[in-house]
This record gives structure tokens, C-alpha cells and sequence, in this order.
């Protein structure tokens, strides 16, 4: 007797065809974005870095010497604004707070009244340990074209959404710290900043409220 039936797959082969047309179509959409929200998925981050350098100091403050190695400190470290600056004496010498504020004043810079931050090492006997903290912002990994373009079925923000302008606000921040606290307020608003001169203006007295002042504008006798 002959078979008359048709020649098919059998069971193992179809189902090794549709395994593999399935890894064929997921390879196809792999790479593709994930993030279905209008958030970027790379943030600024915040690192903190703290600077040090011992001076030799004692109950009368810091030397003449010690101060300009100091001042030329600041200035190597380009001290400003952002830049918080404390003390580590183990005298506490209110002479040695003294210079170190006049010297960091010039750069229009206050030194902090809480107590310096936990550095490396210890301070030596005889020195005082002088401390910049400095925040940077940065926005690790981007740019990021790591997704594909040309695929997106899941309408999907691109990976590299974001990255332009927050890298720029990033760099361009005067004040790193701000991008996770703040900036506090001083509970005076621009309008009551604005409106000062106006009312110095007004409360002065007026220029003519003295009278009028007798001149003798007469010419010579006869």
C-alpha cells in the first residue's frame, strides 16, 4: 500500500520554526526605548568634595607668611561662590577665625560658624586645618543614543531626552547645592527690594522747606 497523505512538518519542527521566528522578532525590537514617561531618565547629580590645607597657627592667629600661603591658596582654588569655607582649630583661637575671614572676605566669601566636616587624617599640633567644600554637577551617561530610532513601537522618550538641557543646567548652575535644596529665601521679596529707594525718595525732607535764602544781590554805593 502507498501513503497518499501529504509530507508535513512534524510536531519538533514546527515548533523549532516558530521558536525561532519568535528570537527573530524580539531580536528585531531589542534596543528599543523603554521610557514611556516625559521624564528624562538621566539627572544632574550632585557630588560633594572637600579641600584642605593645614596652617601652622597658635593662640596669636597665623603668621604673616602663613596668611599669604593661605590668600595664594584661595586663589589657586579659584574660591567663590558656591564654595563653603570652615575651620578645624583645636584651640579655637578666635585670631585665627579672624584671619581666615578677612582673607576669605576678599573673595566675598563667609566662613561657616558650624563645625568642619569630617576630613582625612588628623590635625597636627600647632595647626589649624582650613576647608573647602565644593559641589560639583554633572549628568553621567550622556549623551545616550544606546536605544534605536528607527524602532519604537511602544512610542517610547527617546534615552537621550533630557541630556542637553540638563547637562546645561548642570554647567551653568552658580550653585550646585541648589539643585537639591534650594535656595533659601531672606523673607524680602524683589518688590520690597525695588520699592526702597522709592521710599528714601519720599521721605526726604523737601528742598525748599528751609525758606528762601537772603542773598544781598545789591550793587556798589553811589
Amino acid at each position: 500500500m502507498f501513503n497518499t497523505r501529504k509530507p508535513g512538518l512534524s510536531v519538533r519542527t514546527a515548533a523549532a520554526a516558530l521558536a525561532l521566528s519568535t528570537g527573530l522578532t524580539l531580536a528585531g525590537c531589542g534596543g528599543m526605548p523603554s521610557n514611556r514617561s516625559l521624564y528624562s531618565v538621566h539627572q544632574p547629580v550632585v557630588e560633594r568634595v572637600n579641600y584642605t590645607l593645614d596652617v601652622a597657627s597658635g593662640s596669636g592667629g597665623l603668621s604673616y607668611s602663613e596668611q599669604r600661603r593661605l590668600d595664594g591658596w584661595f586663589d589657586a582654588m579659584d574660591l567663590k561662590y558656591g564654595d563653603k569655607v570652615y575651620i578645624d582649630d583645636p584651640l579655637n583661637a578666635g585670631s585665627t577665625r579672624d584671619a581666615v575671614e578677612t582673607l576669605a572676605s576678599r573673595h566675598g566669601i563667609l566662613v561657616e560658624s558650624g563645625p568642619a566636616p569630617t576630613t582625612a587624617g588628623y590635625v597636627a599640633a600647632g595647626t589649624s586645618r582650613v576647608v573647602i567644600t565644593r559641589h560639583k554637577a554633572s549628568v553621567p551617561s550622556c549623551p545616550d543614543w544606546s536605544a534605536r530610532s528607527d524602532v519604537n513601537l511602544g512610542n517610547a522618550t527617546s534615552s537621550n531626552y533630557g541630556c542637553a538641557n540638563n547637562s546645561n543646567l548642570a554647567a551653568m548652575v552658580a550653585n550646585p547645592e541648589h539643585l537639591i535644596n534650594g535656595a533659601e529665601g531672606t523673607g524680602e521679596t524683589v518688590v520690597m527690594s525695588s520699592t526702597k529707594a522709592i521710599d528714601s525718595y519720599r521721605k526726604q525732607a523737601p528742598s525748599g522747606s528751609g525758606g528762601l535764602t537772603a542773598n544781598n544781590t545789591g550793587g556798589g554805593g553811589n
